[in-house]
């Protein structure tokens, strides 16, 4: 058993050696919960519950670590652009954040903790790299005074997880630049400004202030997994500043940090990252109108990690209905043998796959083919092999959190037998009037293809027209 990962900082895969055999410690940097969640937010959290299973499922005692950025600069602006308390904003858009979480059975993690709870932890790096000579206040004469910033020159191996020399590097923006030696030194501590809420500071050796984002994670990190640990994950936006910032401030205080790099790839719409200031982002409710949650969690989750994903309705509903395919299967297997499908044993061509850098077009290909050869022992009556197969296809769909027996899904409003075969003869009687519509476009026949379409209109369906043909929804 040799599970191989994609180490960003060695840009190689590796065999995945743990620290202490048969553990596995993982630190993934959460989300900054200053507005409701969208697709790509939870993305890097399906991507790593994907991650954490399969260790699981190969034997490892996992301990993950997911943290929550409650306090920073976009939270402040939010709040104070919505009139109201920063701490009400980033409670309440954590809440909005795990019930995202709850809806694609995203696992908690062992601990979740905050930045505002590590105040005094945060402190006390911070001490010790100032101690180390990695560190230094602004001048208390300075516009800065009472900030903390890096010595990004004093630490040689700046730059290692990136690949890039400090000369080459934008300088960091997080801060007053004018208390700073060199304008890439990234802010440790920030000094309280009169605008600030005194609610949103805490006391500290260099006055009131509150943590940088950097700092956080390793403090976080440093807490509950020590100063060495096995894997940091993330948001492929997050390799540089915050993560090449956190190793660095991370192996400055005297610890080795992480032995391997993971990061997700985003989901892009129109070829952009899927993000709140360029106003293209799908929110998990209003997405969770169109399809159920486990569905989108398959369609999440049948990508590479490492993939970008350009997200359309089109292919999350056609990704939907590949996984209606595999739960139709196993509800006419347990029909035809009597009894719910026992969890199985996952194919070999999955445990390669997934084994391989966590694979999971691979595994999702194999996950298929299983169906198909199912579907043909069902139809043969061969109720001892399909009993073997059924229960092969619930084990994998198991593993990606997929499972339609999981009761997370019943509690989600999982589709029942009865709905799913309406929502199939709906389906294709929309799909005859949609052709019949198709050809009245053709021949010109406006008034026919008008009257067509205002038909599907009085039954509550709305008809879009795509590139690629008309797609159907239902209002």
């Amino acid at each position: 058993m040799t599970i191989r990962l994609y180490d960003t900082a060695t840009r190689e895969v590796r065999d995945f050696v743990p620290l202490e055999a048969g553990k596995a410690s993982l630190y993934v940097c959460g989300l900054t919960v200053q507005s409701e969640p969208h697709v790509g937010h939870v993305r890097s959290g399906v991507n790593f519950d994907v991650l954490q299973r399969w260790l699981r499922f190969r034997g490892y005692d996992v301990t993950f670590i997911r943290n929550i950025t409650d306090i920073d600069d976009k939270i402040l602006a939010k709040s104070a652009e919505q009139g109201r308390p920063w701490y009400n904003l980033a409670y309440a858009m954590k809440i909005e954040l795990d019930k995202a979480y709850a809806a694609l059975n995203v696992a908690p993690p062992t601990y979740e903790p905050a930045a505002t709870a590590h105040v005094p932890e945060i402190i006390v790096l911070i001490e010790e790299l100032i101690a180390r000579g990695h560190a230094y206040p602004a001048p208390s004469d300075s516009a800065a005074a009472g900030d903390v910033y890096f010595d990004v020159r004093s630490w040689s191996s700046y730059g290692e997880l990136t690949h890039q020399g400090i000369d080459d590097m934008e300088p960091a923006a997080d801060a007053d630049p004018r208390g700073k030696r060199d304008p890439r030194d990234f802010a440790l501590w920030k000094g309280r400004k009169e605008s600030e809420p005194e609610t949103a500071s805490w006391p500290s050796p260099w006055g009131r202030g509150r943590p940088g984002w950097h700092i956080e994670c390793s403090a976080m990190a440093g807490k509950y997994l020590g100063p060495a640990f096995d894997i940091h994950g993330g948001g492929v936006d997050l390799r540089f500043p915050h993560h090449e910032n956190e190793q660095a401030q991370s192996r400055a205080a005297g610890g080795s940090f992480a032995s391997y790099w993971m990061h997700n790839a985003w989901i892009t719409t129109a070829g952009e990252k899927m993000s709140k200031s360029l106003g293209n982002t799908l929110s998990i409710p209003s997405v969770l109108q169109r399809v159920r949650g486990v569905e989108l969690r398959f369609y999440m989750a049948a990508a590479h990690y490492r993939s970008h994903v350009e997200f359309s309705f089109e292919a999350l509903e056609e990704a939907a209905a590949g996984y209606r395919r595999i739960e139709s299967f196993l509800e006419r297997a347990a029909a035809a043998l009597g009894e719910d499908v026992p969890l199985g044993t996952p194919c070999a061509e999955f445990v390669t796959a997934m084994d391989d850098d966590l694979g999971t077009p691979a595994a999702v290909g194999a996950l298929f083919d299983e169906t198909r050869e199912g579907n043909k022992l069902l139809a043969g009556n061969d109720l001892a092999a399909l009993r073997g197969s059924a229960g092969s296809v619930r084990a994998m769909l198991d593993i990606l959190g997929l499972d339609p027996g999981d009761p997370v899904w019943s509690a989600s409003g999982a589709s029942t037998d009865t709905e799913e075969r309406l929502t199939a003869a709906v389906d294709v009687l929309v799909a005859g009037l949609l052709d019949e519509r198709t050809q009245a476009r053709a021949d010109k026949d406006w008034a026919r293809a008008d009257a067509i379409r205002d038909r599907i209109k009085s039954a509550g369906i709305e008809v879009t027209d795509t590139p690629d043909g008309p797609t159907w929804t239902v209002n």
